[in-house]
């Protein structure tokens, strides 16, 4: 984990500024405008949030303090910014690409990181995320972080560790009750069957007897 974590607001700027730079490359570095429109983006955010033009510029003040943003030779005019995450931490392009979607999105399956960080870097199959994945695990300190398997799913979700490691997953986590048979339902539903069983035979007896009437 990263000493001391990312806070909330350093997160999402942080993985903006990584995605922007991928997924739309015409268009970064970002002018602090541009910067908070990207945090605030309604799709793949998780949460979505409504930060303001300063805590945008806290979030940037402390990535700076840590070499893991600055601001761009290119804004003469108007500034404009920069992250710095391979060259702090020295990672591969994908590496980035999915730390990134994990500070934007939370924790994630492999297909679920492999499918939404598609805008920003393609990936032949599931071991290949499986791969930079495993890169990311094997760090020292590591970057993320295997979740215990959730009850019901088939597949373990990854978080990043730049920030705090994620609080359990409560509703996720908990197993749902499956009730008890009701004795009294049941012995009701029983009796109903055993009325509509005798019901039936009468029915059948009551028919064979109309039929003899006309042989």
């Amino acid at each position: 984990m990263m000493s001391p974590p990312l806070n909330e607001f350093e997160a999402r700027v942080l993985g903006c500024l990584v995605e922007k730079e991928l997924a739309t490359p015409d268009y970064y570095p970002l002018t602090l405008n541009a910067l908070v429109n990207a945090c605030n983006q309604k799709s793949n955010r998780d949460p979505v949030m409504n930060l303001e033009a300063a805590d945008v510029q806290t979030g940037l003040d402390g990535l700076r303090s840590r070499q893991l943003a600055h601001r761009s030779a290119e804004g003469v005019r108007t500034a404009k910014y920069c992250h710095n995450l391979e060259g702090r931490l020295g990672l591969e392009p994908k590496q980035t690409a999915l730390l990134a979607e994990l500070l934007l999105r939370g924790p994630q399956t492999l297909g679920e990181l492999r499918s939404r960080a598609d805008r920003m870097t393609s990936f032949a199959d599931l071991t290949a995320v499986e791969e930079a994945v495993t890169g990311l695990l094997e760090r020292d300190p590591p970057l993320v972080v295997r979740l215990p398997r959730q009850p019901g799913r088939k597949e373990h979700r990854y978080a990043q560790l730049l920030t705090p490691p994620p609080e359990p997953d409560q509703e996720a986590a908990e197993v749902p009750a499956v009730s008890a048979p009701d004795e009294n339902r049941l012995a009701d539903l029983e009796a109903e069957v055993s009325r509509l069983h005798a019901e039936l035979v009468e029915l059948r007896q009551n028919f064979e007897t109309f039929k003899t009437q006309f042989e």
